[in-house]
């Protein structure tokens, strides 16, 4: 049986790495997968699922719009034997449901990758959904500054202060985010210290 996973961790835990490495591991087998990443992420070239060890794949770029399940079922193409989605924070609820259908009643599974949190501790939709319906939730460790196991995302300015207003979605790398782990993030939001 099909599942819906949902791989999740703070920024700079290796989630594409993952990800690269189970399309890589069916595509050696002979077996068509589809990616999927958000249009919105634009750190690197569009369509394109980037690790920061160097890894990349071209994938399709959805929008708060795209239809995944009419993507997937393209005319004439047998369905993929697996749908790997990065970026999964910035999927709708709807989309979510669109692949948990793929999952049951397709039987095709689906590995999605993203942040469960952003930098305020708040849960994107996307995030949220999948946390509520996903068969299987696979936490990606990763470490804060003092060793302890890193769950939040600190945003920065430019000179490493900590931001704690602002839109919910703002792109960046290691230049805007540090993965911290809650005690490290509370601190430096309540101190306002520089990461």
């Amino acid at each position: 049986m099909a599942k819906l996973y949902f791989y999740y961790a703070s920024m700079n835990a290796g989630k594409s790495t993952n990800l690269l490495q189970a399309d890589f591991n069916y595509r050696e087998r002979g077996m068509r997968t589809v990616l999927f990443t958000a249009a919105i992420d634009d750190r690197f070239a569009a369509g394109t699922i980037t690790s920061r060890i160097g890894l990349h794949e071209n994938a399709i770029a959805f929008e708060r719009d795209t239809d995944l399940l009419s993507i997937v079922h393209r005319a004439g193409e047998a369905l993929p034997a697996c749908v790997l989605v990065d970026e999964a924070q910035f999927l709708t609820a709807a989309q979510v449901d669109q692949l948990a259908t793929l999952a049951d009643t397709h039987g095709v599974p689906v590995l999605a990758y993203g942040l469960r949190t952003d930098f305020q501790g708040q849960l994107f939709e996307g995030s949220a959904r999948l946390l509520a319906i996903a068969d299987s939730l696979v936490e990606i460790k990763s470490v804060c500054v003092c060793g302890r196991k890193a769950t939040m995302n600190l945003r920065v300015d430019a000179q490493g202060v900590p931001v704690a207003q602002g839109r919910q979605t703002e792109i960046g790398g290691n230049d805007r985010y540090v993965a911290l782990c809650r005690k490290h993030f509370t601190a430096a939001l309540a101190g306002g210290a520089t990461v």
